[in-house]
């Protein structure tokens, strides 16, 4: 396909959606959904601050896997044209209902549809997990109601830990106080784990791609992450209960408190490797050294 019919086709996919993209709120963004996107990043603070980085890394699984789609036989696909209308409808009915969300998933349909058109299947086949990556683009402002469970959840474990660990404490909401009067401090909003949450499951997505063999190991893992980013944030919670009673309050709410979150992510991608590795795992290799180890020694002493 000639270079410059490929730049037309950007340059009207581009166009369309930055002077015909949002409307809602244009007093504010502009009719660019380009414009809406980045305005609603930076409203929601640091818990899409990882958003940046999705498109690189789209390009980058593109750019790594960019001998094959060389390879990959090209023609035109007619059912890659339905999608592609299927997108433009899509985005003309979004805009009509003021819903800038539903357009910007339309877009990523389209950036996935037009390459299935002109390249055909085997190239679409390829682009399905850069394109569908997009999506961690997406504000998804409803994932704030989250926040609440996910401190409730939080704050529940954490106080047991601590009570399992000799720190006697008791949970009032989601504040937790020291029986002895040694600290007590509240997880609030901003420590709900909804930023970790997020983006450790773009990382999970990016790892499962690379390091699983089937599309079901994949999703397991990929699906893991939430629940592995919970117990992350758990072990930062407890943690800071645990610098309280060792070295006060003021020190574990201040200076641990602003680098406990690696805490969250060094607990969450060590399980999410453990996790990945025992996906991958060769059980029928495990069992027979197992076996040999611990079953074959006592079957001769036997003897």
């Amino acid at each position: 396909m000639h270079i410059g019919f490929l730049a037309v086709i950007a340059g009207l996919i581009f166009c369309m959606y930055h002077f015909l993209g949002n409307t809602t709120n244009t007093k504010l963004y502009g009719r660019s959904t380009f414009q809406w996107m980045l305005g609603r990043w930076e409203n929601m603070g640091d818990d899409f601050s990882h958003a940046w980085l999705i498109p690189f890394v789209s390009l980058g699984v593109i750019w790594y896997r960019r001998k094959e789609f060389i390879a990959a036989p090209k023609h035109i696909c007619k059912t890659g044209l339905w999608v592609v209308v299927a997108a433009l409808a899509l985005h003309y009915l979004s805009a009509k209902a003021q819903q800038t969300r539903v357009s910007v998933f339309a877009l990523i349909l389209l950036l996935w549809g037009l390459p299935f058109y002109l390249y055909g299947w085997e190239v679409a086949k390829l682009l399905i997990f850069p394109c569908s990556y997009l999506i961690f683009c997406v504000p998804m402002n409803f994932l704030d109601q989250m926040t609440f469970p996910l401190r409730m959840i939080m704050t529940v474990m954490a106080t047991h830990l601590l009570n399992g660990l000799g720190i006697a404490v008791e949970r009032s909401g989601s504040a937790i106080y020291s029986l002895s009067g040694g600290f007590n401090f509240d997880v609030a909003s901003p420590c709900s784990g909804l930023r970790s949450l997020l983006a450790l499951t773009a990382l999970t997505a990016v790892y499962a791609y690379f390091t699983q063999k089937t599309v079901m190991k994949k999703w397991v893992l990929f699906m893991s992450s939430i629940p592995l980013a919970v117990i992350g944030n758990i072990a930062r919670i407890t943690s800071i209960g645990l610098v309280a009673e060792a070295f006060g309050e003021e020190f574990a709410s201040k200076l641990y408190h602003d680098y406990s979150g690696y805490v969250v992510f060094g607990v969450a991608i060590s399980l999410m490797i453990a996790v990945g590795n025992m996906l991958n795992a060769d059980y029928s290799q495990v069992w027979k050294q197992w076996k040999q180890t611990f079953i074959s020694p006592i079957s001769t002493s036997s003897h």
